[in-house]
């Protein structure tokens, strides 16, 4: 089982945390930190498997990273996890953020963190994965854009009416009139 997934820079800056077992807040700071510890001071030419550090669960776990370019992508699992399967989940797991941001970047997973989280559900969900076929989350990434675009119409249309009805040639005394805010209408509206 996947205990942890962690993505961090060169400096040890987390640009992704996300925790599959609870650890309250100054104890996911530490494992973070540890963790950084541990794997950048490895040479690029040795294996990407490590034991877990002494915060996480020690030889009991295994932490299991690849580096790409600034960023570490880093899995702690469990000894029922298969590290090169492990290994080959974070090849999807980058290859999908690649395809999805063209050409991803540390800036990708700062600006777009909601996005980033929506791809890692679809690999990984309660410690467990879901998916490693790239082309099926892809395809599920293209039905949330989709739903995204259709959400934006709809509230847009309101917006829309409001401008439409002001550029209407109507008598001035109509036109003068005080049309609503456009946020409280919104709040106001009950469904």
């Amino acid at each position: 089982m996947i205990k942890a997934i962690l993505v961090f820079n060169n400096h040890g800056k987390p640009r992704l945390s996300k925790f599959y077992q609870y650890f309250n807040e100054d104890m996911q700071q530490q494992i973070i930190k540890e963790t950084f510890q541990l794997v950048s001071k490895r040479d690029d030419n040795v294996c990407n498997f490590l034991e877990g550090g002494s915060l996480i669960g020690g030889s009991d776990y295994k932490l299991i990273y690849r580096h790409y370019a600034t960023l570490y992508f880093v899995f702690c699992v469990d000894s029922s996890e298969s590290e090169l399967g492990i290994l080959d989940l974070i090849q999807v797991f980058v290859e999908t953020l690649d395809k999805c941001f063209e050409n991803v970047c540390e800036l990708d997973l700062i600006f777009h963190v909601d996005k980033v989280h929506y791809i890692l559900n679809e690999l990984v969900m309660g410690g467990m994965v879901l998916e490693t076929n790239m082309t099926e989350i892809l395809t599920r990434i293209e039905d949330q854009n989709k739903l995204e675009k259709q959400e934006a119409g709809i509230t847009a249309a309101p917006a829309r009416a409001v401008s439409a009805v002001k550029n209407m040639n109507i008598p001035q005394q109509i036109k003068d009139m005080k049309l609503p805010d456009l946020p409280q209408a919104i709040k106001d509206l009950k469904f």
